[in-house]
Order: structure tokens, then C-alpha cells, then sequence
């Protein structure tokens, strides 16, 4: 195929689809995004990982007079997407600080000759004089603005040279765009659509929900041994992200798992660039790596078979969790949300924030944030619906694939043990931490508090009901409602805030959320939404080994990770209908004119020895 091959220009966006890509049906909107460009009008896109956001601005690229320019952050997210278009005969290139200059000055004579479907280019090398003047000589056929979310200063992600991208709709005013994002909230839409003039932009808002992906937040109780449990019980051999907070718990957490016989990889912007590069590739072309990382691994990772995402540290936001767990299951197949969350976690945010030297408008919006990360680990309700609820996006019915509807969680009415718990810390003089005010409320006779003469106070062993566990149930959850405050000077000592008044004076019942202790974490069963997932065990495990070891093969002589050449789904799709001949094969989702041309034969050599 070469740049801009006029059989495609005269083809229909759903030929392209099956001739190039692969596959036969458009999902949800992306058929009315694609006319919307072939139209020459721009668009705002939200769509959640997994959804084919990428077909949206590739296949008008395709159709359209010209090249398709394409904005991506990462060096890694343009590697894979080239490495994938190349495979299915795209003629398609990038420009970044990877390439030696003699490979940017042929790249750069292909686009001036009119040979490139696509060019991937960093925001950064846009932005710079000699990259627009090349561009002022070509025809374009499109400017796509991918990760777009890292235009907002509020956004997790936030790149000030996004910024500059206004000047596309100045000096390009006749060229359609198109910016794209998984992850924003109202707030975040409106700044992306003002810093890059996308007002007359048609916005396309798909559902939030990843259906195939389970959520589950379990009490922190040891969370290293949790997350052992976790993966050996249910993911042993599956590629994996494990979130920490800090660069030292990153550490830390890969060296003791690889000493538990998981292979686990670091990733922090502590690590020299070489380090993160190796690993990164590692896990993105191994089975089964595990990558341990800070929130500076993910973005535009593609790998489409990672079945899990576990967090040991609470995220700052609800965005940031949904960012980093749709990295699980890009292929459509299930895939888990797992998460530690204990009292540690509301204290160390809260007073990080508390803390922060940011704007004091930039503070409440952050404080709004976190509150609401806070409430959707103590919601007793289904999971997935409040946190679509989050996006403005309402589910009528539970889910029915998140840990509180698999397991019902209990409330209990403790207005008496709140007042007990609030009276604690103001007869204590505000100034201690949790640990302090429970050994207070269970009478506790220590040297510290007899110091202090806490012994005498009136709150001094009126809580011997609950046990120091539950106690701290209940703290966890004063401070996450904010009835209770966490010191910024890094004490942890409680003060009382406004919000408890009406609790204090008995006009205000409170709930709380009855947690689970020592809960038993659920096997590989249950009544899990999903697409198709074709069974791979017992007889069938043969032939599921030898089709992913032709395709290991394979990638291994192309230099490719493994998903390139097909996805796992695709996979079990040969399985499940054992295509014989070529025809047959070509019908096989994710199966392009390019794909059937290379490893048709490879694979019909597998299917057809069994």
C-alpha cells in the first residue's frame, strides 16, 4: 500500500474497516466520528480505553486527500501504533528524539513526496519552526490530538506544551482536528475545548463503562501479602500493573515479589531513561511480566491482554483511577480493578493536601477530588454505577460485577459511636493521632496517657464495644466524610471540623459501612460480564498454547510485541470456529487484507495439525 492509495480515497469507511483492519462492524459512535472528519468538521471525543478511539482519526486519514498528522505524547504509544499500522500495510511514520537525523531527513523527504498515510509527531516537535514549515507544503488530511486531557492544568496528566496546539486551528484553519481523551470531567472538557479552540466542535461523549472490567476494594490488612494472594490466586501468569505512591514502595514491592517467584519489574522517574525503556519493553513484549510503577507509567500503553491493575496506594482522584485501571483488558476480555485502601491512605492524601502549595482554587478543586475518591471506596452501593455517575454518565441497574454486588456489603447505624469518636477528640485537645484516641476510647491505661491525664477525661473507656479494628473502621470514615480533619505538619493528630456539629449535637444519624475483616478473596468464577472469552483450558489448552507460541515466533523475527501480530481475542476466535481455509480465516475479527496476506498460512498450519 502506498501514502494515500486512491482504491482506499473511493472506499467507504466500513470497507476500509475489513479491508485494512480487519474487522466488520463499527462500535458505537465511531462510524458518526469518521463522517464528521470525511465531512472536514473537527470533533471532541471521550471514549474509554479499549474503545477504538485510534480507529476514528486512522481510517479518515486513510479515505481523506492527504496525510493524517497525529499528536502523542509518548515515545512508546506512537512505537506501538506505527509498529501495528505497518503490519496492516499502512504506510505510516513517526518523528521523535528516537530517530538519528539522517532517518528524520528521510522521513521528512516521504512526507514532502506525498507517501505517508499517517505521521505520529510529539507535541514538542510540532510546535518548532521547521515542523510547521514542512507541513505548510504537504496537504493534510487531519490533525488528531491524542491523550487530549494533558491540555488541562487540572488534568492527572498535565503537559504545558499541549497548550501550543491552538496554533494548528490558527494556521491550518481549513484542516479538520480531532482531540480524543478517555478520561475527563466537565471541568477538564471545557478547558481542552477553549485552550485548543475547539468550540465549534461536535462533541461525542460515549459510555464510560468498561463492562468486561471488575472492580474491588478490599480493607488494607498486610497489603503485600494481599496482593500475593491476589495474583498467585487468580492471575498467576498474567500480565499485570501494581500502582505505588512512591518511588522507595516501588522498589521495595518488585524486589519482594520477584523473591515470592513473580517476575516484577520497577518503573519510576527514578530510574535512569535506559532502565525505564528496557523494562517498559520487557513488559510490553513478555507474558506474564508484572510491572511495578509510580503514576509515570501508563499512559499510551496498548498492550491489550493486561488482566489486572492493582493499586497499594490509594489514587489522588477518580480520574487518575479510572486512567490507570483501563489499562486492564483493552482486549474486551475480563480483567480486575483491585485495590488496598485503609485509614493510612485518608490520612497521608489528606495531608498531602492540606500540605499542598498550590493555588487555593487549584486546593479546592483537589479537595473536591479527593472526596470523591474517598466516597466511592466507602459507597455501599454498586461500584461501576457511582463511578459512571462521576462522568455524568447514570446506569439504571447494578452492575453486577463489582465487589459490593457480588458481595452485599452491610451498613450499621453508629450516630453514637460518631458523637463517642468526635467527643474523643475534643476532649483530648485535638492534637493526637487515631491510635492515641482508640487506646483513649477502650481505656487503655498507658504512660502517655496518664501523662496527659486522659485517663480522667469523660470519653476515657466509653468505647469498649467495638475493637480496636472496628475503631478505626470508624475513624477511616469520619475523616473520609471530612467530619474530622488530619494535621498538615505530618502528626496525623485530628481536629474537628464544621461538618461535625450536627452529628455532635445529635441532629445528624450516620451509617457506616460494615468492613469485612479478613475477608477470603474470591476465585476465578462468578457471574462476570464479558465479550466473547473462549475457553483455553483443559483439552483445548494444546492448541491454545501452540497458537500463542507461532505468534511469540513471530513477533521474536518481526521485533514486535506479541498483540501486534493478533490479539488474544482474535486468537480465540480461531479456536472457537477453526477456519480451514483462507476464506474462512479472512472472516476471523482483527484479520486485515495485510494480516491474512503474512500469517494466514502460519496459523492454518496450527489450526489445521489439530
Amino acid at each position: 500500500m502506498t501514502g494515500n492509495c486512491a482504491v482506499l480515497q473511493q472506499q467507504t469507511p466500513l470497507q476500509v474497516l475489513k479491508e485494512v483492519f480487519g474487522y466488520s462492524d463499527f462500535r458505537d459512535e465511531q462510524e458518526a466520528i469518521i463522517n464528521q472528519l470525511l465531512a472536514g468538521h473537527d470533533a471532541m471525543v471521550l471514549m474509554p480505553t479499549g474503545g477504538g478511539k485510534s480507529l476514528c482519526f486512522q481510517i479518515p486519514s486513510l479515505i481523506r486527500l492527504g496525510t493524517g498528522i497525529v499528536l502523542s505524547p509518548l515515545i512508546a504509544l506512537m512505537q506501538d501504533q506505527v509498529a501495528a499500522l505497518k503490519i496492516q500495510g499502512v504506510a505510516v511514520e513517526f518523528l521523535n528524539s528516537s530517530l538519528s537525523f539522517p532517518e528524520v531527513q528521510d522521513i521528512e523527504a516521504r512526507l514532502l513526496r506525498g507517501e505517508l498515510d499517517m505521521l505520529y509527531v510529539a507535541p514538542e516537535r510540532l510546535c518548532q519552526e521547521r515542523m510547521l514549515s514542512l507541513l505548510h507544503q504537504i496537504d493534510i488530511a487531519l490533525f488528531a490530538i491524542d491523550e487530549a486531557h494533558c491540555v488541562s492544568q487540572w488534568g492527572h496528566d498535565f503537559r504545558p506544551e499541549y497548550i501550543q496546539l491552538s496554533l494548528l486551528h490558527e494556521q491550518f484553519p481549513d484542516v479538520p482536528r480531532i482531540a480524543l481523551t478517555a478520561t475527563a470531567d466537565k471541568s477538564t472538557r471545557n478547558e481542552i475545548i477553549q485552550r485548543l479552540d475547539l468550540v465549534n466542535a461536535r462533541l461525542f461523549i460515549s459510555s464510560f463503562d468498561r463492562p468486561n472490567i471488575r472492580y474491588r476494594i478490599t480493607q488494607k490488612n498486610n497489603a503485600r501479602k494481599q496482593l500475593l494472594n491476589f495474583i498467585t490466586t487468580e492471575h498467576a501468569s498474567d500480565a499485570g500493573i501494581v500502582y505505588c505512591l512512591s518511588r522507595k514502595k516501588v522498589d521495595e514491592t518488585a524486589r519482594w515479589l520477584n523473591d515470592q517467584g513473580i517476575e516484577a519489574l520497577p518503573y519510576h522517574a527514578g530510574l535512569s531513561a535506559q532502565v525505564r525503556k528496557q523494562h517498559q519493553d520487557q513488559f510490553i513484549r513478555g507474558d506474564g511480566v508484572v510491572i511495578v510503577a509510580t503514576v509515570a507509567f501508563g499512559m499510551g500503553i496498548d498492550k491489550p491482554d493486561v488482566r489486572y491493575v492493582a493499586h497499594l496506594d490509594l489514587p489522588k482522584s477518580l480520574e487518575s483511577y479510572y486512567q490507570e485501571t483501563g489499562r486492564a483488558g483493552r482486549d474486551g476480555l475480563p480483567a480486575d480493578a483491585w485495590m488496598v485502601y485503609g485509614l493510612q491512605d485518608v490520612i497521608m492524601l489528606r495531608q498531602m493536601l492540606a500540605g499542598s502549595e498550590a493555588e487555593e482554587h487549584i486546593k479546592r478543586l483537589e479537595q473536591r477530588k479527593l472526596e470523591a475518591m474517598l466516597g466511592f471506596c466507602e459507597v455501599i452501593s454498586c461500584r461501576r454505577r457511582s463511578l459512571l455517575g462521576y462522568f455524568g454518565e447514570q446506569q439504571e441497574d447494578d452492575c453486577g460485577n463489582c465487589d459490593n454486588c457480588l458481595e452485599p456489603v452491610e451498613s450499621w447505624e453508629g450516630t453514637t459511636e460518631a458523637r463517642k469518636a468526635l467527643s474523643c477528640v475534643f476532649r483530648t485537645g485535638q492534637r493526637f493521632g487515631v491510635s492515641y484516641l482508640i487506646d483513649v476510647l477502650r481505656g487503655k491505661r498507658t504512660s502517655r496517657i496518664e501523662q496527659f491525664l486522659h485517663d480522667q477525661v469523660s470519653t476515657f473507656s466509653i468505647g469498649q464495644e467495638l475493637s480496636e479494628v472496628q475503631w478505626r473502621s470508624v475513624f477511616r470514615q469520619l475523616i473520609a466524610r471530612g467530619l474530622v480533619a488530619v494535621d498538615m505538619e505530618g502528626f496525623g493528630s485530628l481536629r474537628l471540623t464544621e461538618e461535625s456539629r450536627p452529628v455532635l449535637r445529635g441532629e445528624e444519624q450516620i451509617y457506616f459501612r460494615k468492613d469485612i475483616i479478613h475477608k477470603t478473596e474470591r476465585k476465578k468464577s462468578g457471574n462476570r460480564k464479558r465479550n466473547r472469552e473462549y475457553d483455553t483450558s483443559g483439552a483445548n489448552q494444546p492448541l491454545w498454547d501452540a497458537l500463542r507460541a507461532r505468534r511469540t515466533e513471530l513477533a521474536q523475527e518481526q521485533g514486535v510485541p506479541a498483540y501486534i501480530i493478533f490479539h488474544d481475542a482474535t486468537l480465540m476466535e480461531m479456536m472457537e470456529y477453526h477456519p480451514k481455509t483462507l476464506h474462512e480465516f479472512a472472516q476471523i475479527n482483527g484479520v486485515g487484507a495485510s494480516k491474512l496476506e503474512k500469517y494466514a498460512d502460519d496459523f492454518l498450519e496450527v489450526l489445521n495439525s489439530f
